[in-house]
């Protein structure tokens, strides 16, 4: 990605959205922009025309975090939107390359004994790429689409817009996607380099209109906490709450946990889905055991010979 088209764009996406009544400023006649023009931009970041406009270019060199901080103050930049900005710029003064963890991701031993300690709730851990790296068994039951998914390959973002049975499984699909693209784009600002990354972005783009859509319009969010509603093909329909907490001590992971709105129907199909979970999981479980035993046996056999 062009760092100084990404700055570019994304401020002038931003400008384009703030009329001047918004920020007392007289509306007048014959403007010929949707929103803010280069020069008031200027005047409410309080530098000189020329010098927003060769930021607004992508040129950054030099421009300190406080006229970056006055900006995104002018343009009313939220806290996800003025990290944005920062990480934009970061990445235009110094790139830099991120080659990816040679296992893809995996977490450690320890994130999956922390994902089976929670019990009575979808949990699981996904990367910066939207792959679903690591679920207990409740989170599996959940995200089973997604895992399951030819077309998605147990990538949440590749599901919603290259795999069409998720528009039944999420029935605020458009709200869903466009939070999807939200979170893409932060994540491709605070690294640009990292080719998987773009790659999956590129493959979207050019598969995907709702995608390459959303993608044009540079917006950017935090995904910490919200509300889902799924449609699952067992037991139907879950309104659910969700956290997300990203792993200090694992850059780039993040473990998402759902649980049921306080509503009559939701908690009673979760926990249903849970006894079929725990169900289905058992004849596996008796069945690797049974594998076990008669391998220990066959050794045991072969050791008196």
């Amino acid at each position: 990605m062009d760092s100084r088209q990404e700055i570019s764009e994304y401020l002038r996406s931003r400008r384009d959205r703030i009329g001047p009544e918004q920020v007392g400023l007289a509306v007048g006649t014959g403007r010929r922009v949707p929103g803010l023009r280069r020069e008031e931009v200027a005047v409410l970041a309080g530098v000189s025309s020329e010098y927003y406009r060769r930021i607004e270019r992508g040129v950054l060199s030099g421009v300190s975090e406080e006229v970056l901080a006055a900006i995104a103050h002018a343009l009313r930049l939220d806290d996800a939107e003025t990290a944005h900005l920062f990480d934009l710029a970061r990445a235009a003064r110094r790139p830099r390359r991120v080659p990816g963890r040679p296992d893809g991701g995996r977490p450690r031993p320890g994130i999956q004994r922390l994902l089976d300690a929670i019990t009575g709730a979808p949990a699981w851990v996904r990367n910066e790429r939207m792959d679903v790296l690591a679920c207990n068994p409740l989170g599996r039951a959940i995200q089973s689409e997604v895992l399951d998914s030819p077309i998605a390959r147990g990538n949440g973002a590749r599901f919603v817009f290259l795999d069409p049975r998720s528009r039944i499984y999420y029935p605020d699909w458009e709200r869903g996607a466009d939070d999807i693209v939200a979170t893409l784009r932060t994540y491709t600002g605070r690294n640009p380099a990292d080719r998987v990354l773009t790659g999956l972005v590129g493959e979207l783009a050019t598969q995907s209109p709702e995608f390459s859509t959303r993608w044009a319009a540079h917006n950017v969010r935090y995904h910490r906490t919200g509300s889902k509603r799924i449609v699952h093909p067992l037991v139907g329909e879950l309104d659910l709450e969700f956290e997300a907490l990203e792993l200090p001590a694992d850059p780039g992971l993040t473990l998402f946990t759902y649980f049921p709105v306080p509503d009559a129907v939701t908690p009673e199909r979760l926990a249903l889905l849970g006894s079929w979970t725990a169900t289905s999981a058992a004849p596996a479980a008796s069945a690797a055991d049974a594998d076990a035993d008669a391998a220990d046996a066959g050794a045991a056999d072969a050791g008196r010979a």
